[in-house]
């Protein structure tokens, strides 16, 4: 893998603006390659952020967290590619610092397309943190180079619990657009 290939710019254009994204395919090249096609086969076309995590709205966790999470196209849902093995933090060196991006799942190895961002460092979301039951923590996979304050304006939406209402569209994800 050169250098040139390793790191890749992607554009989250949202109805609140745009967020810029580095994609790490050298430590996480696996979990990349999954994001990317979901990108240039226009899934998250229509997409939506869809949660926003707070440190208010979390009643039943003892281990808070803050994220916003989005979701392909949910009229695209039937195409989603099969999940993926974890790229655990432990082995890629990456970490859920402030603006990391990473695949939602539910077990080990279930990741498909939900991917989040982390607002602030959020250590329990790495291998071994106690955010999940099972300490495997989820695949980081990137971080966020512009548009914090647009990922703090998407937490900050209107929500039911941990819902945004509405849910705050995604108009494009470009890659190579950085």
């Amino acid at each position: 893998m050169t250098a040139e290939n390793a790191i890749l710019d992607v554009v989250i254009h949202t109805e609140f603006g745009a967020i810029t994204v580095v994609l790490d395919s050298e430590h996480a090249p696996v979990t990349v390659a999954n994001f990317l096609r979901y990108v240039n086969g226009g899934l998250y076309e229509h997409g939506r952020f869809h949660r926003t995590v707070t440190m208010d709205n979390q009643p039943d966790n003892n281990v808070r967290i803050e994220v916003i999470q989005a979701g392909i196209n949910p009229d695209r849902d039937g195409e989603k590619f099969p999940p993926i093995p974890m790229e655990r933090t432990n082995v890629t060196g990456l970490r859920h610092t402030d603006g990391a991006i990473s695949m939602a799942r539910g077990q080990p190895d279930s990741a498909q397309s939900d991917f989040f961002i982390c607002i602030g460092d959020q250590p329990s979301l790495d291998f071994g943190g106690d955010r999940n039951a099972d300490g495997q923590g989820f695949a980081a996979f990137g971080h966020v180079t512009a548009g914090m304050d647009v990922v703090r304006q998407i937490q900050a939406a209107p929500r039911e619990a941990q819902k945004l209402t509405p849910a705050i569209k995604i108009l494009s994800i470009r890659a190579g657009e950085g």
